[in-house]
Order: structure tokens, then C-alpha cells, then sequence
């Protein structure tokens, strides 16, 4: 069965994802963004989720269900309010992990 690609975050942010084929899930209030990316995750329809910088920090109790696991793939991204640097934070501690160092970002 084939795995779709899910969006969430505040409407504005999101709502050009839909034209290009992704399901888009609006969330303007932060606290329900946990119990959203929970229903979302546990359909098991998507392979990867992509957050906006300010669902995925209100939502770090319920991501950390699904860190371990292989799909779905949580990835933060920029919303309209600009980038907050949580993607390369979090690109850097990947690095860092598998290899012993910030080879990328030298920090």
C-alpha cells in the first residue's frame, strides 16, 4: 500500500501544499497539535509528516512516540512566520550522532 505525504500547521503556512498532491491538515490553535499529529500518525497513511516550526515545538511529547520508528518521518519545516533554525538544529544533531562531530554546520 502505497504511503502519502501529510502537512501540518497553521493554514496559511500549508495551504500550497495542497496543489502540489499533499494532504494538508490545518491547526491554528497549538495545543491541539498533539492530538492532530497523534490521529494523523496513527492512521498509518503517510510515510512522512512535515510540521511547521511552531506545531513541531508544541508538540514534542507526541513526537517523541514516533522518534524511533521508521515511518512516519517527522520533519520540521519553516511556516510564514519565517525560519526558527528547528530543521538545521535538528540536522546537526543527526550528523553529530552518527559521526562524532558537526562535520556540516562546525559548531
Amino acid at each position: 500500500m502505497a504511503k502519502n505525504i501529510a502537512v501540518l500547521g497553521d493554514s496559511e503556512s500549508i495551504k500550497g501544499f495542497s496543489a502540489v498532491g499533499l494532504d494538508i491538515y490545518p491547526c491554528e490553535d497549538e495545543a491541539e497539535a498533539g492530538a492532530l499529529l497523534r490521529r494523523v500518525a496513527d492512521s498509518d497513511r503517510y510515510a512522512v509528516i512535515y510540521l511547521t516550526e511552531s506545531v513541531y515545538l508544541s508538540s514534542e511529547k507526541v513526537r517523541a512516540r514516533y522518534e524511533e520508528r521508521l515511518t512516519p518521518a517527522i520533519i520540521p519545516i519553516p511556516g510564514v512566520t519565517g525560519n526558527k533554525g528547528t530543521g538545521v538544529r535538528r540536522l546537526s544533531s543527526f550528523v553529530e550522532k552518527a559521526v562524532g562531530s558537526d562535520i556540516i554546520f562546525n559548531n
